[in-house]
């Protein structure tokens, strides 16, 4: 044993073990474990081991959940779904709180059994892991008792089936089973195959409170259980995974009605500028790279670094990996415990050799890895180029890559050159610079001088391929929630294309003749030149251009290249929609007449100026906010456009169902690619005309007329066109979602709505989404 005076000179770590012998003691008492459905734990069934990563030892022996064990639970929680929804909102927060408490209590418990369970060392079970997940289910106590005076006319989905990854299990479980039981759902929990056990802890809890039956659910399994889950009668799934299984999950529900959060993949970049505390950012890529095992889809796996201060930088990070210590997860003098399983552990060696076989040049600790367990060393890839394996896909381990940059720009380019968008943190001393760079992000998250801070009051998700949806906060609460439904509204029958289209005359004609499509701000003929007939009780109104792919390729050009719309503040949108609004009024009768010679009523004209003075009214009030979080930090969510948005109108209602889609998307700042109605395109054309006097700027609003689902197809799987807006029927409906998983593509279908009655909050809604940025304040 070292003297105190070799201690003092070496400043070595001494043994601080935490004491497992509870846990333990309770994993054997139980040894075979069961499902949680309808308020009681299940006998074992057929098994499968779970292990420790740090040891390989086997902690014990979980139910393989069955088609009949998923159903049993999903049968539980739609019998429970009613009581528990009609129970005033106090009620649901008492058992929250009662789940809160208990779960505190416990606390200690916990935080040994999840480094176990994970291989995570106990410093991040500890300081983050238990205290994030008590405090989601104690915030969302607090929505169960305020979210009906917050989000009134909302009710809840039913039964919700939640499935979550192995890097946080028990923040995962509270994430998505707190806000769902806050606002009034049931829930079918299925944790991931390799950490089921802090459920399983957790389902004592519910057991032990009296939590009424069927309210929670918890089934354990591995893919196929999941599986059987998603294709269980549920009304909605939340999901955290991979952005495979999203995509795929995204396929397997299109159509059903389901609503969906998908909480996906990433590779989140770190901007270190010049100005940067360069010892605070070093910190910030321990603390989310290494010292979780960089298991969390946050983690700042791609480090960019201002080219003055990258020699400095390399050197700094290089220096404290050296000081990382790698070992027993459940000593309190562990940086970096093991990776979940040796599977994962042989993914990473095969992805880092990859990155090396690319040309990238590994920097890694001397320490040598224990000799059992599933361990992988700290390592940074240098010259890792943008298209290198480890710089484009999702590491979810303890290696990073660094590039350096020239000029902002550069970096924020280097940045976006990724498929993900889900979290990103700028590294500065000039806020200024700091709120430019976190603006022009692509990320669902952007931390500003930290990185990997969460709270259950502000809202995470992703964008891009990156994920679906928010959790947490108000956005988190609403995606629990149902709006209320507008009146039914029925499709009138789409014309007849199969009969051989007409080509357009040579000759110029009279606008309420011959219509074209809108382009970039200029009306222009199909790319084929063809047209169809406008007819209405047997004769014809006039001819309608048919758009094709190519047009619509043109049109989203045109959109993309009309980004300045997006950056016009709110009070410059609505002087063009009020502008758009007087000039649609002084056309009024003109408007009303199209409309009438196809048999439609001319009271949507009115109703379209009145939607047009309320989109103009609302675009300088799509407001963000700052929530509280934490000690001396300014949490901010912005409401920011998807960017090009596509809208596939329906029949019914050909001017005001354009207007109601298009207007309030361009008035968040999307520009748009539409396709109006089938049975009365002229007055699309009509519409165009008064865009064009309205000083909305081209490429805006781009029409392309034409056989709706076939231009919506084309749509979807466009990967320039970051949503679309479907309206038609639910069967096209189904087509556009199951087209778009390819893409994770964000969709909404307002099928066969009555838009007179439509809530235009909630169309605005669905026309943003949410980033969060985290800027710490003080000294």
């Amino acid at each position: 044993m070292p003297s105190v005076k070799e201690i003092l000179e070496t400043m070595d770590y001494g043994p601080a073990p935490g004491a497992a012998g509870e846990v333990r003691a309770w994993l054997r008492a139980r040894g075979r474990f069961g499902h949680l459905i309808d308020g009681a734990m299940t006998p074992p069934g057929a098994v499968f081991a779970t292990h420790n990563p740090a040891t390989g030892e086997t902690l014990a022996e979980v139910t393989q959940g069955s088609a009949a064990d998923v159903a049993a639970a999903v049968a539980a929680a739609r019998a429970a779904a009613p009581g528990w929804a009609a129970l005033p909102g106090h009620a649901r927060a008492k058992w929250l709180y009662a789940l809160a408490r208990n779960l505190q209590k416990r606390e200690a418990f916990f935080r040994i059994l999840e480094v176990l369970d994970t291989g995570k060392p106990i410093r991040e079970t500890r300081d983050i892991d238990l205290p994030l997940a008590i405090r989601q289910i104690y915030h969302h106590a607090g929505w169960a008792e305020l979210g009906g005076e917050d989000l009134p006319g909302h009710a809840p989905h039913g039964v919700v089936a939640a499935i979550i990854p192995w890097n946080f299990p028990l923040l995962m479980l509270a994430r998505k089973v707190a806000p769902a039981l806050a606002a009034g759902n049931t829930v079918v929990l299925k944790p991931a195959e390799e950490t089921p056990l802090t459920a399983l802890a957790f389902a004592e809890i519910c057991v032990e409170i009296g939590l009424p039956a069927g309210v929670l659910n918890i089934v354990t399994g591995d893919a196929e259980t999941g599986a059987a889950l998603v294709a269980a009668p549920v009304d909605k799934i939340a999901f955290t995974g991979s952005t495979e299984v999203g995509r795929a999950i995204r396929g397997a529900t299109a159509g059903s009605g389901k609503a969906l959060t998908l909480d996906l993949g990433g590779t989140s970049a770190m901007i270190v500028c010049a100005d940067a505390d360069l010892d605070a950012a070093v910190e910030g890529v321990v603390a989310s790279v290494w010292t979780n095992q960089g298991q969390i889809c946050a983690a700042g796996a791609r480090i960019f670094v201002a080219e003055p201060v990258a020699e400095r930088f390399t050197a700094r990070l290089a220096a404290r990996m050296e000081k990382l210590r790698l070992g027993d997860p459940l000593d309190k003098g562990t940086d970096i415990g093991a990776v979940i399983s040796p599977a994962e552990r042989d993914r990473l060696r095969a992805l880092l050799a990859r990155g090396l076989a690319a040309g990238a040049n590994l920097v890694t600790s001397a320490a040598p890895l224990p000799a059992q367990g599933s361990f992988v060393a700290p390592g940074l890839l240098l010259g890792a180029e943008p298209a290198n394996p480890c710089a484009n896909e999702e590491i979810l381990g303890p290696i990073a890559t660094l590039a350096s940059f020239r000029t902002p720009a550069e970096a924020i380019e280097l940045a976006n050159a990724s498929r993900y968008g889900l979290a990103a943190s700028v590294w500065s001393e000039n806020i200024t610079l700091a709120q430019d760079l976190a603006a022009r992000l692509v990320a669902g998250t952007v931390w500003i001088n930290c990185h990997s801070v969460f709270d259950a009051a502000a809202p995470f998700g992703g964008m891009r391929e990156s994920g679906l949806g928010r959790d947490g906060g108000r956005a988190g609460m609403r995606a629990c929630l149902r709006p209320p439904a507008p009146p039914a509204q029925t499709e009138a029958p789409a014309p007849d294309f199969s009969a051989a289209p007409c080509p357009e005359p040579a000759a110029p004609q009279p606008i309420d003749r011959t219509a074209k499509l809108y382009i970039g701000g200029a009306q222009k003929r199909p790319d084929g030149g063809q047209s169809w007939r406008v007819i209405h009780a047997g004769r014809e109104i006039g001819l309608a251009p048919l758009g094709g792919r190519k047009d619509i390729r043109n049109a989203v050009e045109a959109a993309h290249k009309a980004a300045g719309w997006s950056k016009q503040t709110g009070h410059a949108r609505a002087q063009v929609l009020y502008f758009l609004a007087e000039n649609l009024s002084l056309r009024a009768a003109e408007f009303e007449a199209r409309l009438a010679e196809t048999g439609h009523d001319p009271a949507e004209v009115t109703q379209t100026i009145r939607l047009a003075f309320r989109a103009a009214a609302l675009a300088d009030k799509i407001e963000g906010a700052v929530i509280q979080t934490k000690p001396q930090m300014l949490t901010l969510t912005r409401p920011e456009p998807w960017g090009v948005l596509g809208i596939a109108c329906a029949n019914a209602q050909p001017l005001l169902g354009l207007a109601a889609l298009v207007l309030p998307a361009i008035a968040a700042g999307n520009r748009v690619v539409a396709i109006p109605a089938m049975v009365q395109p002229l007055v699309a054309a009509d519409f165009a005309q008064v865009l064009d006097s309205s000083d909305v700027p081209g490429g805006v609003v781009n029409l392309i007329s034409g056989p709706r689902d076939d231009l919506a197809m084309v749509l979807a799987g466009h990967d320039d066109v970051a949503a679309l807006w479907y309206a038609g029927t639910p069967e096209g409906a189904a087509r556009i979602e199951r087209e778009s998983a390819g893409n994770l593509k964000a969709t909404w279908c307002p099928t066969l709505r009555d838009w007179a009655a439509q809530e235009m909050r909630e169309t605005l809604e669905q026309a943003t989404q949410t980033k969060t940025i985290w800027v710490p304040y003080g000294m």
